[in-house]
Order: C-alpha cells, then structure tokens, then sequence
C-alpha cells in the first residue's frame, strides 16, 4: 500500500473517531433519560464505553495474529456499529418502556432496581463499544504491518488522528447535530458515516495485506520479559485509571467555573480529548528516535503527576478569568460563540499541560513492547489495560474519591499515582543511575503532592460564587458555612449579610429563605410556600403527596405544617441536598421529623416506577432547565409517563421560571404539558417564578377558603403577607385555553426528550439574561385583553397586600386600589410603601381643575392616561364604574372638560364596563380622525388595540384583521410586536 493510501487510513480513522465521540455523547443523552442523573448516565457511560473498548481491545490483541486481511476485519466491524447506531433509538425505546411498565414495578428494592437499570444499559451500549474497541488495534497492526520500520510515528498518528476526530465529534454533537435533526438523527447520521467508512475500507482491503512481521526485538531494544509486559500493562492500567480520575475531577470543577449545562459539558469533554490528541502528534516524529524509551515514559508520568497538580492552581486562577471574560462581554446573543470560545480556552488551561502528557503514554508504552519483541498483541493489550483501568478511574472518582475526599485530594491522588508510576519505570529504565532518578522523582513528587493538598486554595467561598453567572470569582456580601462534593454535584449553603440563607448546587443557587421572621420573605419563599399551598387548597381531599426535588424543604415543610397529608414522598437524587438543607432548620424541620414525610435518595422516573403509587398530588421543582439533565423533566414524555402516577383527578404542580429564559424556551414546556394535560392554570408568585397546576381530565378547579384552622398551614401564608382567599385567587395568571394562543405565533417545536430543543437552547437563554415576556406583559397590559378574550373569571383584591409582596399581579391590583382610592376619597395619602410615581399620579389628577378648561396641561393628560392604564384592567366592577363611569372625581361638569378629553374619559368608560361594541365604535373612531396626531404613536397604539379588542370580543374579526392591516404597519415600526398585541392579532 503507498504512503497515499496509507494517509488515507489516517483520514478514515479521524472519521471513524469522530462517530465514535458522538455515540458517546448521545449516549449519555438517551441513558440518563433512563438513569435519571446526567452525572450518572454521563459516568456510566465513560465506564461501560471504556469496558467495552477495553474488552474489544482484549479480543482483537488475541485474535490478530491469526487474522490475514486486518484492513477487511476492520471494514467490516465498522459497518457492524454502523448498522447497530441505525437501529438503536427504536430499540432504546421499546426496551426502557417495558422495564418502567413491567419489570421494574416488579422488583422490590431501590438495589434491585439501581442493577437491573445499569445492566440493561450496559447491554444497549455496550456491544457497540466492544466493536469500538478492536478498531484501534486492527486499524494500528493493519498500518504496522505495511512499515513496521515506522511503527512508534504510526501509532501515534493513529491515536492523534482518532483523538481529533473524536473531539471534533463532541463539539459537532452538542453545538449542530442534536439542534438539527435531534437525538434519533444524530445517531442515524454517525451510523451511516460508519456504512460509508466500511464501504471505502473494505475497497481498500480488496489490495490484500503484507504478512505481519516476526515478533523480535529491536536491536537496541529492552526485551520483553514477562516482566518487562507485565510492568507496561500495569502502568497503562495506572496511567488509565489517573487520567480518567482527572477527567471527572475537572469536568466537575470546571462546571463551577463554565456552569453545569450540557454545552459546557461537551466544552470540557472535547479539550480533554484534543490534549490526548495533541501529546500523540508531539511524539510521532520522536517516538522512533527515542533511545531509552522506558526512562522517557517514567518521565513523562512523572511530568504529568506534577502538570496534574499544577492545574489546581490553574483552576483557582480560572475563577477570576471567567470573572474578567464577563466583564469584557456583554450578554448578547451576538457574545455567546465569544463566551463558548474563552470557556473552552479555559477548559485547555486547565487540562491541556496533563493531557498533553497523557497523549503520548498509549503510543509510548505500545512502542516499548513492540520494540522489545512482543508483537502486534502489544497493541490490543495496552489499549485493554489503559482502558481497564479508565473505568477503574471513573468508578473510583464519582462514588469513592470525591464525595469522600473532595475535588481537590481526589486530583492529588490521582497526581500521587501517576508520580509513583514514574518512579517505577525510571527504576527499570536503562539509566545509569536509574535507581537515584526513581527515588528523587518519588521524593519530588510526593512533597508536590504534599504541598499542592495542604495549599490554601479551592476555598468554598469561590468555589461556590457562581462566577459563570455573576461575573464575580467570590461574593463578598455572604459566608458559606456548607459545602459538600456530592456523587452528583457539589452543595454549598451560604448566609447573607441580610441574614437569608441560600442554598447552592453546582454554583447555582437553588432556594433561599429568609431566617429572621422581622424580616419580609425572599421571593423564593413564595414559590417554595405556594407549590404546596395551592393544591391544598384546589384539592383539599388529597392526602398522598409526592415532591420532587428538596431544595431548601420548604415546599415539604409547608405541605406537612396541614393536617390533609397523609404521606409526602420527597424525591431527590442528591445527598448533599438534604444534608445541606439541614442549615434551614428551624424554618424547616417537618421534613426530617414528621412522620408523614419520607425522603427517597432515588431518581423520580425510577421511584415512580418502582413504587407503582398513585398520587393525589405531584409537586416538581427540579433546577433550572439550562443544568444538563433538568431539561428532562419538562418534556412531552415525562408529562406523558408522569400521568400514569396521578390518582383520578390528581393534579401535577409544576414550578417554571422567566428569568434566564425567553417565550420561546416557556412556549416549548407549556406546549409539552399542554400535549399531555386536559387543563391547566398559570399562577404567578413574585415577577419571575410561575406554578402551573395540570389535571389530566376535567378543568382546573380555583383555590377554595382558607383553612383557619390550620395553625402551621396559616402562619406560613402569613409569613408571606397573604391572609385572605382572594389574594392567592388573585395570582391565576390564565388557563391552558387562554394562555397556549398567547405562545402560538412562535411555532417552536414541542419540548421532547429525543428533541431537546430546552436544553440545546436555555443555556444561550442564561447567558443572555433574557426573560420570557409573554406573561408579564399580558399582565401589565394596559387593556383587559385575557378577560375579555377568554371570559375567564377574574379575582379583585378589596384590600391592597403589603408592599414587600413581590407578585406583579397583586401589586399591580393593590396600586389600582390606591389610585381608586386616592381619587374617590379625594385623599393622596401613599401607597404602604410609598409609590412615587402614584403619589406624583394622584397630585396632578387631583389639583382643581386639573382636566378642566379648553386646554388642559399635557402633564394632566399623561397622568389620566396612566390612572386608566393602571386601574382599568386590576380594579373590580364597582370601583372601576365609580372612577370611570361615574366620575365623580372630577371637579367640573362634562361640558367644561376639553373635547380631547371628554373622548378619552368615553373611552375609558366603555373599557370600564367591558362593553366592547362601544369600544369598537369609539376607538375606530378617534384612529379615524387622526389619533396619533391627537396623543403621538403611543396613543395610536392604545386605541388601536382597544378597536382590536373590542372587534375580537364582538365576534367581528374580519374587521379586527383590517384595523390591523390599515394600522398596524405604521405604529409598530420597529417590526417589534408586544407579545399582547400579537395576542390580540390571532384571536378568533
């Protein structure tokens, strides 16, 4: 074969590592689906990934000898993954279905489950990966055998290029393929550039192979002994198993550092693999030319424990150049490629000096037995023991060395083995004073080692900061007083100079509550307290609860502080959570006392599944969607499976954010749970947190009295200034009917597992700082739209709520009581906590003669304008005809007002009674005669969406279609159109 050809098997094995990366990533992307924990699935994976490669390694290293066409076995094989890639989603499906619909309700223990879970995915993945793995030594004797001369630069060629494309394959999975043709495509596209690849080796191999050459010794060369071999195959398992010790120490911490979502993720995975690739293209050209190749490796090992320890200071430093990259860059959509850029450059400063080292240890340790006689079966056997021992790394790492010792000793242990390698090949080099290198490399090792765990560095505080979030390495405002390396995350629990307490997963804050009662509440205590509050008060029959994800506990505590609750199951994947919410006792101490609660240690989709319950009640506050993983648990079939586990007429309690989200993202999980639910009911809790309540048959039911009775239940609304029915009535935002059009216009494809378009895109969302405007603009609407769109009824406040209650729509109601009553009672006292702007509102309506005259200022305009846009949508009937009907607030007869405003208060009069023909006709009107003339752009807008409104609610829609088409062009300019006024625009 020419060198041509030869350079071409190179190119293919880039292709071959690029496919393999990918079902690697979407792997992990379909088994956690299954196993629940992204960690988890992504852990299992690594390990059963390397346990099949290592195993195929194993039976090619035995059987190569015997094999006369390398090229064509290699062909083949690869058309064998090819064909599995085609078929898995199909068989992925039908096998987990049937584990949660009959074998795992039939197994009795969380053990039990737990083995039979990670069984069946290892047989969904690992056959392929035993495929995977003989192609690394089919492909590397196949290449030896037409230049065994040069066999060190062509091992090591091998490794960079299949290390290249294999990086390549991550990047390409998480930033293109799984956005564009989802899970199931990305999987039948790497399958079918594996047919491609076969097709074009096999018409390779067609050429015929040169015999493989006679095992002997180089001249030169150390012979390999039995214990030359066994030495290597011991330090491949060892190097294995420390760079993989590294791999999941990193990733963790760098999730710290870059976040926890999935992008960040393949970020990391791919600056991990392209050191690998980088160290094998160093020594390719050095290999051959490498004297005492023994001595070498035993420096490089030594090199790679201390580049290994250096990178924790790397790390420490890494805080503070994230900090600095988001101060640089603005939170745009145009500076996301740009924030993906520095997170991966700090991703390599961070792995690259150990991974560079890394790379060239398979080639290394391959070279020196194949110099030393041993045979192609070298190749096969140090890819097998370097792979054993990845998955011994992998395994030690996630369920041993971190949770137990920490990021940090868990890295300096993985240094320590890699020093101690180092010296114990340095003892068997051909030096002249080889005994003297290897004790000064276990020395120099051990004290760097020594030194680098005793350092003050990696300090909870930064490790905690969430500095991919605040641009800030440490938070000076706040102590923490927890922290724990979890199997899944790292939890950190800090308190506030304001004495709140929050508490953190993965630098991301998940829950904070305020610990001095003289204090007003954190916003999240309103969701926390109204995730539970509500269903109590929808279904008070219910008594079986289950709640997933712990968080602070206050949702639990809440739940149990009634006496309905018969059982609350609580569900969290994460020890570390529940201890770390132990910070929050006395605030939440139901939760580990009461008898009623139980806390399951489990993933939800197994402990439904394995349990077979049925709820009256299923409450789910996973994190945010962005985290890798959470996005699971909004799609169309978790809503779809979560059904089976609710009673008849249960209800699904659901928390959502807007912040860190757009409409598009809050769109995609509505239409999901729309997919799978009859109804449901929007409620919103503090401006950024909605609950959405589900029934799967029938309609949503309104929350029913208060139940003065219950003295725990009642103090915890109070803690939250709400004392009356009305007040939580009044956070329904809308029903599934009303809300879903409001998302429509978008078109954004339904939130899935096998389409995750959530997870793909809210981590861009975080970045950005968008907030999903859709609800809160239909709630600050200056019109009635919802109401009178829909017919739904409408719950007014007859009192205003305190000022520290954070809920638009309660504030937005408590300043339209204010304003009704400053005018009415002819008093400007303020609002409880002091509106400027109403205090500036009521003393230009209310100074005499204000709208009286032929004239009247623009400033009293302005202020009418905003009096009606404030209270005409929020007040009650009663009030709304005193202030806009009656008009008994002004000061002067109707014939003395000013024409412009004598059609602007009969304009808010026909608003006031919701009559919308007269609305129609007197909006139409005034667009007629100029509007925009008469009160700018602004004005032009307000009455042409009240005409709009008007016509939608008179059935005449046609004619709302032509108001739009006449008008609509020329007011909204910009080509920016306000979620309402799309709203209003697809009514009918």
């Amino acid at each position: 074969m020419t060198n041509r050809n030869v350079s071409l098997l190179f190119g293919l094995f880039t292709l071959s590592g690029f496919t393999g990366l990918i079902y690697e990533s979407v792997w992990s992307h379909y088994l956690k689906l299954f196993l629940g924990s992204a960690a988890f699935a992504q852990s299992f994976v690594l390990a059963a990934f390397m346990g099949g490669m290592a195993l195929g390694a194993w039976i090619a290293s035995r059987a190569t000898r015997r094999i006369g066409n390398l090229l064509a076995v290699y062909g083949w094989i690869e058309a064998g993954i090819g064909l599995a890639a085609l078929v898995f989603h199909e068989v992925f499906e039908w096998l987990t279905q049937a584990s949660l619909d009959s074998v795992i309700p039939a197994l009795g223990s969380p053990l039990s489950v737990e083995i039979y879970k990670y069984t069946l995915c290892g047989l969904l993945i690992v056959p392929q990966t035993v495929l995977l793995g003989m192609t690394f030594p089919l492909m590397s004797g196949s290449v030896i055998r037409r230049s065994p001369e040069a066999s060190g630069h062509h091992l090591a060629m091998l490794y960079f290029t299949n290390s290249i494309g294999a990086a390549a394959g991550a990047l390409a999975a998480a930033f293109f393929l799984l956005g564009w043709i989802g899970m199931p495509g990305t999987m039948r596209a790497a399958g079918v550039l594996n047919l491609v690849l076969a097709a074009v080796v096999l018409s390779l191999a067609r050429a015929g192979e040169p015999r493989a050459p006679a095992a002997a010794p180089v001249a030169g060369a150390v012979p390999a002994s039995t214990y030359l071999v066994r030495l290597f195959l011991a330090g491949a398992f060892i190097t294995g198993a420390s760079s993989f010790i590294y791999e999941i120490a990193w990733i963790r911490m760098l999730s710290l550092v870059l976040s926890s979502s999935f992008q960040a993720f393949e970020l990391m995975l791919s600056a991990f693999i392209t050191g690998l690739a980088l160290g094998g293209l160093w020594i390719r050209r050095r290999i051959d030319r490498i004297a005492d190749p023994v001595r070498f490796a035993g420096l490089v090992q030594l090199a790679m424990g201390l580049a290994a320890l250096a990178t924790i200071f790397v790390y420490h430093a890494s805080f503070d150049w994230m900090a600095w990259v988001l101060r640089v860059l603005q939170r745009n959509e145009e500076s996301y490629p740009f924030f993906n850029l520095f997170s991966h450059a700090i991703a390599f400063a961070v792995m690259l000096p150990a991974t560079f080292l890394a790379g060239m240890t398979l080639p290394l340790f391959t070279h020196v037995l194949l110099r030393g006689g041993h045979g192609e079966r070298a190749i096969g056997q140090i890819y097998s023991a370097n792979t054993l021992g990845a998955i011994a790394g992998v395994l030690l790492a996630v369920h041993v060395l971190i949770p137990e010792a920490g990021m940090k000793l868990a890295l300096v242990l993985g240094a320590a083995a890699d020093v101690l390698l180092g010296a114990w090949l340095l003892r068997y080099s051909q030096a002249a004073f080889r005994r003297a290198y290897a004790f000064a490399a276990l020395i120099i090792g051990m004290l760097a080692a020594t030194a680098t765990a005793r350092a003050n560095v990696l300090e909870p505080d930064r490790l905690s900061s969430g500095v991919f979030r605040y641009g800030l390495a440490t938070l000076a405002d706040s102590e923490v007083f927890f922290y724990r390396d979890g199997k899944t995350a790292s939890v950190a629990v800090r308190r506030h100079t304001n004495n709140s307490v929050g508490i953190i997963t993965n630098g991301k804050p998940d829950a904070a509550i305020q610990m001095d009662p003289d204090r007003p509440p954190t916003g999240d205590e309103y969701t926390m307290v109204m995730a539970a509050a509500l269903p109590l008060l929808i279904k008070p029959d219910a008594t079986r609860f289950a709640n997933i994800g712990f968080g602070s506990g206050l949702t639990a505590e809440t739940l149990l502080s009634h006496s309905a609750p018969r059982e609350v199951d609580t569900i969290e994947i994460e020890p570390a959570m529940v201890s770390g919410a132990r910070s929050f006792i006395p605030r939440v101490i139901r939760p580990y006392r009461d008898p009623r609660s139980g806390i399951a240690i489990e993933d939800a989709k197994s402990f439904f599944a394995r349990h077979g319950k049925r709820y009256d009640v299923i409450i789910s506050e996973p994190s945010n969607p962005w985290v890798n993983g959470v996005a699971g648990l909004f799609t169309t079939e978790w809503y779809r499976d979560i059904k089976r586990y609710l009673a008849p007429g249960g209800l699904l309690v659901q928390w959502l954010q807007t912040y860190e989200f757009n409409d598009r993202l809050l769109g995609s999980i509505l239409a999901a749970l729309g997919e799978n639910f009859a109804d449901y009911e929007i409620y919103e809790m503090n401006g950024v947190d909605l609950i959405v309540v589900a029934v799967a048959e029938g309609k949503v039911q309104r929350p029913g009295p208060l139940p003065a009775k219950e003295a725990g239940f009642m103090e915890q609304l109070k803690r939250l200034g709400i004392t009356r029915a009305e007040e939580i009535a009044a956070l329904s935002v809308g029903t599934k009917s009303g809300i879903a059009p409001l998302f429509a216009p978008l078109a954004v494809r339904v939130n899935s597992d096998y389409y995750p378009f959530v997870q793909l895109e809210a981590p861009r969302a975080r970045f950005n700082g968008s907030i999903a405007t859709a609800i809160p603009t239909l709630l600050l609407s200056p019109l009635p739209i919802f109401e009178m769109a829909t017919g739904s009824p409408v719950t007014y406040l007859q009192e205003p709520v305190p000022g520290y209650v954070p809920s638009l729509n309660l504030r937005t109601r408590s300043v339209a009581l204010a304003i009704a009553r400053g005018l009415l009672e002819r008093s400007a006292e303020p609002l409880q906590n002091g509106d400027p702007a109403v205090m500036t509102l009521l003393l230009a309506l209310k100074r005499p003669g204000a709208l009286c005259g032929p004239v009247p200022s623009k400033a009293a305009i302005e202020q009418l304008h905003r009096a009606a846009e404030l209270t005409l949508v929020k007040l009650a009937p009663e009030p709304r005809r005193a202030l806009w009907i009656e008009r008994r607030w002004i000061d002067c007869a109707r014939a003395k007002l000013a024409p412009s405003v004598r059609e602007r208060l009969d304009l808010y009069a026909a608003i006031a009674a919701r009559d919308a023909p007269v609305m129609l006709k007197l909006a139409r009107a005034l667009l007629q005669q100029g509007g925009t003339r008469n009160g700018g752009d602004d004005w032009g807008r307000y009455l042409l969406l009240t005409a709009m409104l008007g016509a939608q609610a008179s059935g005449e829609h046609r004619e709302a279609e032509r108001l739009w088409r006449e008008y609509g062009t020329a007011l909204y300019r910009g080509g920016v159109i306000p979620p309402h006024v799309s709203y209003i625009t697809n009514l009918n």
